[in-house]
């Protein structure tokens, strides 16, 4: 049997998310502490006990999505690993991707991804923005629409390419309401604002690259076991230079979800593509778009071992 991992990004966080993994598993009670010591904050309380809106701040969702990911990795990964075909993950959940592929030991993804979630909150705040997501078919392009709406209001982009019917974009608070009042006259069934700090996936967030960029430099990087597809240009990455350089480009350019998941479902048709980690919205978009792959949500105990059955392996 063969595998593909898909890590989920922000959003996907939720209170108790991991605790009885690190409650049942050694090893992915060590993931959390890593995590913890890495950062020097309690990411594991944050996720296992919350408050929600302590955990939902981007600078410790960041952080907890990947140590939740990477705690059921150091479960299943003796058992899966050798499986393995490739891996892709949804805006954060590509450096998950990353670390599950090899590239990146968990102490030093954590500390770039809590710096990201950092720089991310702190341009937010500099120059507010705001997301929505735009769902349906519509009868006009949502770039067409985009590049109305930033005429006549304020710089809006697409920033997440979901799937065919559903796209997030983001930008100055007046361009997204006014591409928001766009879409629906174009057919769009809801166009739902996002609870964000900041306008990610877009220009605004520019001013953090350079930051970005020296967390990632700051970190030993290998090569990837696997090929990673990456979120900007839906290519398989097999350095680690090339990963270092599509990473920085993410924090600005949209996420081609749609472009990731047609190539991998093309290369790999028989595969069993595992959500590794918290909530189950990458295999959701996935069979809405390929009704007929195999998918498996992979992030509490009774889904760890449900994994684990169905290879034939052991913790």
């Amino acid at each position: 049997m063969e595998y593909v991992l898909l890590l989920p990004g922000q959003g996907s966080q939720k209170v108790g998310m991991g605790k009885d993994l690190a409650e049942a598993f050694p090893a992915a009670r060590e993931v959390f502490q890593a995590v913890d010591d890495a950062v020097g904050a309690s990411i594991s309380t944050l996720a296992f006990d919350g408050p929600s809106d302590d955990l939902t701040r981007t600078l410790n969702a960041q952080p907890a999505l990947l140590a939740h990911s990477a705690a059921v990795w150091s479960v299943v990964q003796r058992a899966i690993g050798p499986s393995v075909r490739a891996a892709a993950g949804h805006s954060l959940g590509e450096f998950s991707a990353y670390h599950v592929a090899g590239a990146i030991d968990v102490a030093a993804a954590a500390r770039i991804v809590r710096r990201r979630g950092t720089l991310m909150y702190e341009q937010g705040v500099a120059r507010p923005g705001a997301m929505a997501a735009i769902l349906g078919v519509l009868s006009a392009p949502i770039d067409d629409i985009c590049v109305q709406a930033s005429a006549e209001r304020g710089l809006v982009v697409p920033a997440n390419y979901n799937s065919d019917e559903q796209v997030v974009i983001s930008g100055e608070v007046a361009g997204v309401e006014r591409a928001m009042e766009l879409a629906k006259e174009a057919g769009a069934k809801r166009c739902l604002p996002l609870p964000v700090s900041g306008a990610f996936h877009s220009p605004l967030m520019e001013p953090a690259v350079g930051g970005l960029q020296d967390a990632l430099q700051a970190e030993v990087w290998s090569d990837p076991r696997v090929p990673v597809v990456a979120n900007v240009n839906a290519a398989p990455v097999r350095s680690a230079s090339v990963a270092g350089e599509l990473l920085v480009r993410q924090l600005t350019a949209p996420v081609q979800w749609t472009r990731v998941s047609r190539l991998l479902v093309e290369q790999y048709p028989d595969a069993t593509f595992v959500e590794i980690g918290s909530g189950a919205v990458l295999t959701g978009l996935l069979r809405r778009q390929a009704p007929s792959v195999k998918t498996l949500s992979c992030g509490t105990v009774a889904e760890v071992e449900k994994l684990l059955a169905l290879a034939g392996g052991a913790v």
